[in-house]
């Protein structure tokens, strides 16, 4: 009998890179992505036995990303990651699993001296990068999730840092009013993709949300007792407002901006009215506060 168990295994190619354009007369399209591709075989003699037979190499992975981008086009990542994952378990029956991960580069058309959208040239705005994950396993429907990375957003007021717990430990005084500046971490998992769903749509509308409910309105914005309750009602925004989103997880670390003390300093104009503010950025050690809301699952009582 044998003692030692494999309990996990997968292979496959990473930092698949690709810029995939696209054309509809004058205009073009950019979509400019890194995949990873993760395979299950269903034996472990490759591992045991050194038996290569069924290892798809990644080589062939890295091309078969190409030809079907070719092939097929690149719309939403997700559906570029489920058409990955389902060649994969279509053409090799000894795969028992496909795991695609995508990050998508943020570019946006140049505006011309009229406001207007260029046809053909571009920006990078690499304020937040997109992500994607498809897990297909034989017999199984896809499991798709999604998310941010680095968003990083700031606002000089309507934040306060009051009612903490006060101890020996705590060395922090009451703030009635703060900068509020984080970076936002957010992946969402769809409850079910077998029918259409337009990600392209969902992923626009979660980052707006989490925009809106982080500033609020233009001229007044929007009051934040902590990034807590930041946090919770971003996720209920997102969970009401896209029913194909099964849960929210989002992590936001502290960014702080600590006043620099300039009492020390008798010199006309650095105090007193119309004196502007002078802080020091923070990153490190910083606050972090990460949470998770899902749909609840109610069961009726008979």
């Amino acid at each position: 009998m044998e003692r030692f168990a494999i309990v996990e295994k997968e292979y496959g190619k990473s930092g698949v890179k690709m810029l995939y354009v696209s054309q509809k007369g004058d205009k073009y399209t950019i979509k400019e992505l890194e995949v990873e591709t993760s395979l299950t075989l269903n034996s472990e003699k490759d591992y045991r036995k050194g038996d290569n037979r069924d290892i798809i190499a990644t080589d062939s992975q890295k091309n078969t990303v190409y030809i079907l981008a070719k092939q097929f086009g690149v719309e939403c990542v997700e559906e570029f990651g489920m058409r990955l994952a389902n060649h994969f378990i279509n053409k090799y029956p000894w795969v028992m699993k496909a795991r695609i991960s995508i990050t998508q580069h943020p570019w946006n058309r140049v505006l011309d001296d009229k406001g207007l959208q260029h046809n053909h040239a571009f920006v990078s705005t690499p304020t937040s990068t997109r992500v994607a994950q498809v897990i297909l396993e034989r017999g199984s429907t896809p499991k798709v999730s999604a998310g941010i990375r680095g968003l990083t957003v700031i606002k000089t007021t309507q934040s306060a840092f009051v009612d903490f717990v006060r101890d020996e430990y705590r060395s922090l005084p009451d703030m009635e009013d703060r900068i509020f500046s984080t970076i936002v971490t957010a992946d969402w998992n769809y409850n079910d993709v077998s029918g259409y769903v337009d990600f392209c749509a969902i992923y626009s509308r979660v980052k707006n949300t989490i925009l809106d409910v982080f500033a609020g309105p233009a001229d007044k914005g929007i009051y934040s007792p902590s990034v807590q309750q930041t946090q919770f009602l971003t996720q209920k925004k997102i969970l009401l407002a896209n029913p194909e989103i099964e849960d929210v997880k989002m992590s936001m670390p502290n960014r702080h901006y600590f006043p620099v003390d300039f009492s020390k300093f008798p010199i006309p104009g650095i105090t007193g009215e119309g004196a502007g503010q002078v802080l020091l950025p923070v990153d490190k050690p910083s606050g972090m506060i990460t949470s998770k809301l899902a749909r609840s699952q109610i069961v009726a009582k008979l």
